[in-house]
């Protein structure tokens, strides 16, 4: 405990503000050069499938996004001097985006990616790759939404 007491609360939530933003923007980074990938090939063979083939490939980078919105509410909470029980606390809160955005950001890349399939041989049916994408999403908002809810609990 002598080390926690000796870096202090300040630098425990600033570790949490910057795993908020640094691992859910990897896990975007990573998501959305899988589906570009995918669309690359698509647009090879129809480049008027472009704008439909980069609405899928931006999706994935949303979580960095909702990483950084929470990475602004962690860094609004600090203070110079704050105890290390409430640096913990920031710490904490800032996990369910840090894991969650990581981890959907990546699954929703490769969503994404297969949602090329769709778009390359059933344009109608784009929707239902969008649909697929979604799906994943939601879980970012949840993670999202948790992180914000546990942060409006830190002194």
């Amino acid at each position: 405990m002598g080390f926690l007491n000796t870096i202090g609360g300040l630098a425990i939530g600033i570790l949490g503000a910057a795993l908020a933003a640094a691992l859910s923007g990897v896990g975007s980074a990573k998501g959305t050069g899988i589906a570009g990938e995918a669309a690359a090939g698509v647009v090879s063979e129809d480049p008027s499938k472009f704008g439909k083939a980069m609405i899928l490939q931006v999706l994935p980078g949303t979580q960095g996004l909702y990483g950084f919105v929470v990475f602004f509410i962690a860094m609004g909470k600090l203070a110079v001097g704050m105890d290390v029980s409430a640096g913990m606390q920031v710490l904490s809160a800032c996990m369910p985006i840090a894991l969650g955005g990581w981890f959907s950001a990546m699954a929703q890349g490769k969503v994404a990616a297969a949602s090329m399939n769709i778009l390359a041989k059933k344009p109608d049916d784009f929707a239902k790759g969008m649909l697929f994408c979604t799906i994943v999403e939601l879980y970012a908002i949840i993670s999202m939404l948790a992180s914000i809810i546990l942060l409006g609990q830190v002194a």
